[in-house]
């Protein structure tokens, strides 16, 4: 037996019936959709539609909101760095930024940088430029030997920029 012979067997997946085809085909005339109303016509879409009675998702109370100021950052632990300096994935005598670990695969998304998070310990000397660091992250870090660069965002100083030049 070869991988191109094995087949499923016979009448375990059932055909697609068509329908309006003919008063003989059995699924002729209203093709199975009854008489009249909205649903025997075309392009309708009832989803949640209860009847004129309010929809369930209107009835539950809602809560909460998505700040669309919101800043998106890849967070990244300590002890996730020192396990990937140790694997040699991260290079400690450099300076460890937002590229340098998104090319390790340590941070992943981020749009507005990398934020530092002090869960784990780090014990080698390391320099860290990010848009952001907790203040455990950076009281290991020092206590390490190692440093920690807070900067701002690319994004968010090129989008200044303009705005500074069109008011002088």
């Amino acid at each position: 037996m070869k991988l191109n012979d094995i087949r499923d067997n016979a009448g375990a997946r059932k055909g697609r019936m068509r329908v309006g085809r003919g008063i003989g085909s059995g699924k002729g005339k209203t093709a199975a959709r009854g008489q009249k109303g909205q649903k025997s016509r075309s392009g309708v879409a009832v989803k949640g539609f209860e009847g004129g009675q309010m929809p369930l998702h209107m009835r539950i109370p809602k809560r909460g909101f998505n700040n669309p100021f919101a800043k998106d950052f890849a967070e990244v632990n300590l002890g996730m760095v020192q396990k990937f300096i140790d694997a040699k994935k991260l290079d400690a005598k450099k300076v460890i930024d937002q590229e340098a670990l998104q090319a390790a695969g340590l941070a992943r998304g981020g749009k507005d940088g990398v934020r530092l998070l002090g869960k784990g310990e780090i014990t080698v000397k390391a320099n860290f430029k990010v848009a952001g660091a907790s203040k455990g992250a950076v009281a290991a870090v020092e206590k390490a030997g190692g440093s920690v660069e807070v900067v701002a965002p690319a994004k968010a100083a090129s989008a200044e920029a303009p705005a500074a030049e069109a008011t002088e």
